[in-house]
């Protein structure tokens, strides 16, 4: 996919401003590719889907510290790399211990503006066709759609509960969002 680089740069530019349409149009541009890179390594489809996530929450929180001077699709390879290098170890050494250190401990804020395109179409559906819809998702997307829109959850009371930081949950209510809308419009079409 031929991307457009002076558009790449605005959105990056837009996102360390904390645009959400500019993180919205990172995450669709490259998720393909660090998804794609990391099911070529790991060969499972959940396990790339989750590094995924955490490749693009942790490329959100360090936006303000990307170099427009080089590739932004490299710079994303090699946070997911790291992501499943630091996983491996984790597995190898078989020692869980939870640290937590002062990043953690921000809180990061991505603006929620404007309703999305992805937000009207969900929010326009019949309930009962739309719980058909979710169903469609995977197991975890369909958990955090029903903490947010059901269940009425902040990002917060999401990440608690889930026990995750509170980025991958905001990154995987965008990927779940979209995958949403993607089942809604195949359906509107038919």
């Amino acid at each position: 996919m031929e991307i457009n680089h002076e558009l790449l740069l605005t959105k990056i530019k837009a996102a360390k401003k904390g645009s959400q349409s500019a993180f919205n149009y990172l995450l669709d541009t490259f998720w393909d590719n660090v998804y794609g890179f990391q099911l070529k390594k790991t060969g499972n489809a959940y396990e790339s889907e989750d590094i995924t996530i955490q490749t693009f929450s942790k490329a959100f929180n360090k936006i303000h510290t990307f170099d427009e001077d080089y590739s932004f699709s490299t710079w994303l390879i090699a946070i997911s790399k790291n992501i499943h290098v630091d996983m491996l170890r984790k597995q190898k050494s078989s020692i869980r211990s939870r640290t937590t250190s002062d990043e953690n401990d921000k809180v990061y804020r991505i603006a929620d503006e404007t309703p999305s395109i992805e937000d009207k179409l969900i929010s326009e559906q019949h309930l009962a066709q739309l719980l058909t819809d979710i169903k469609q998702l995977k197991p975890h997307y369909q958990e955090v759609i029903n903490l947010r829109y059901f269940q009425e959850k902040s990002y917060k009371e999401i990440a608690q509960s889930l026990d995750e930081p509170m980025n991958n949950v905001k990154v995987k209510l965008l990927r779940a969002k979209k995958l949403l809308a993607e089942i809604i419009e195949a359906r509107k079409s038919v």
